[in-house]
């Protein structure tokens, strides 16, 4: 790709990041870094969706190579290629339509990348004259270097040719990135409203907070598994509920469906995938919802009695019943590609939430930890005077 088309598509991102840097630059929010990090979050949901009706629009591959799209930097540029490209295989991978699903989401990705080289440079920038903890550099810089790993995979999933081991890190990654932008998310809120006084102390906070995490592990293998369901195509392999097939467990072949180097529809020797793999893939990946259900229900049933920990709870709770609707929908409906993004979104929006219940109770914990430590070195004398009236 010529120099000349690199700088048109680094300009085309940059001119698509002024719109969400222009919205945070007019905000009467007074604290703009705050409300950047938010943006970004937002922007990087619908970067998750995006990606997952590219994926599930089979445009993954409308633009055969990476930066651009046949060496230029939009599909105008490039359309005499992706016509003829079309005219040979109509039903092919490469149609007009889908390059331009395929580049839209690179642009949006893009411009996320800009954005995120925008918080790391303030942060610095904030870091050097004031030391503030809220703009604290190690979390803005990690996020540049993950968003650089996330381009990366980006690219090596369209020139390996959508292999799925490589498609399904890509979604974890993306994820991932919308983990850490909610963390950041939620310091810049402690900053504004810091948090003073625990809800309850260190026994009752410790196995809240253990219970957030394990949480966020189950849903990181659950996700995993969908992207695994979704890059292999397995979501139609049982069209029927509760059971597979009929059966309760059907005929599976976990080796080949479980291989994780090898090409799309492929198993490692290069022969066409097993249908029965593809019942496997999918079997597991609905099996082990119901482990997630019960899990990520049971922290929700706990963080429940706490005031500050009540509202991610409840929209938790709320988002995992609409995600089990829709992962029913898809089996029911014949996967209709509304629905399907949907689903991807779902677990987008279960990622953001965990991750501000673990915020919320890691602080909370911490809070309660400062104030026993604090009550324990009160010398004896000293704390019966304080509480004498």
């Amino acid at each position: 790709m010529h120099f000349s088309a690199l700088a048109q598509l680094g300009l085309t991102g940059l001119l698509v990041a002024l719109l969400p840097l222009t919205v945070v630059w007019i905000s009467s929010d007074a604290n703009k870094y705050r409300k950047l990090v938010w943006v970004a979050v937002f922007l990087t949901i619908d970067l998750i969706m995006f990606g997952g009706f590219t994926r599930l629009s089979d445009s993954g591959l409308g633009c055969p190579d990476w930066p651009g799209c046949y060496g230029s930097a939009n599909p105008f540029l490039a359309h005499e290629h992706i016509v003829a490209a079309e005219a040979l295989m109509p039903t092919g991978p490469v149609t007009v339509f889908k390059a331009w699903v395929e580049m839209t989401h690179r642009y949006l990705a893009m411009a996320i990348g800009v954005l995120i080289v925008a918080m790391m440079v303030q942060a610095w920038r904030q870091w050097r004259k004031s030391k503030r903890q809220e703009f604290a550099p190690a979390l803005p810089t990690a996020l540049f270097l993950f968003v650089c790993l996330q381009g990366a995979f980006g690219a090596w999933t369209v020139t390996m040719k959508l292999q799925p081991i490589i498609v399904t890190i890509h979604l974890l990654l993306g994820m991932g990135l919308l983990a850490l932008l909610t963390w950041l998310g939620g310091r810049q809120d402690n900053a504004v409203a810091p948090v003073l006084r625990a809800d309850a102390d260190v026994s009752m906070l410790r196995p809240i907070r253990a219970l957030a995490i394990f949480s966020a592990v189950l849903l990181t293998a659950q996700i995993a598994l969908g992207g695994w369901v979704s890059t292999n195509y397995a979501t139609l392999a049982c069209t029927d509920f509760p059971l597979c097939g009929g059966k309760v467990i059907p005929e599976m072949d976990f080796e080949h469906g479980f291989h994780l180097w090898r090409e799309l529809g492929k198993t490692a020797a290069g022969h066409y995938l097993p249908f029965s793999a593809l019942t496997a893939i999918h079997w597991v990946h609905r099996n082990f919802a119901f482990f997630v259900l019960l899990g990520i229900g049971y922290t929700v049933y706990r963080a429940w009695f706490l005031p500050s920990l009540r509202k991610p709870a409840r929209w938790i709770a709320v988002i995992l019943a609409v995600q089990a609707c829709t992962g029913l929908a898809t089996i029911y409906l014949n996967w209709p590609l509304a629905i399907a993004v949907l689903h991807n979104g779902g677990a987008a929006l279960l990622v953001l939430l965990l991750t501000m219940l673990n915020y919320k109770a890691k602080f909370q914990l911490d809070v309660a930890r400062t104030s026993a430590s604090a009550a324990a070195t009160v010398p004896p004398a000293l704390g019966s005077i304080s509480r004498t009236p």
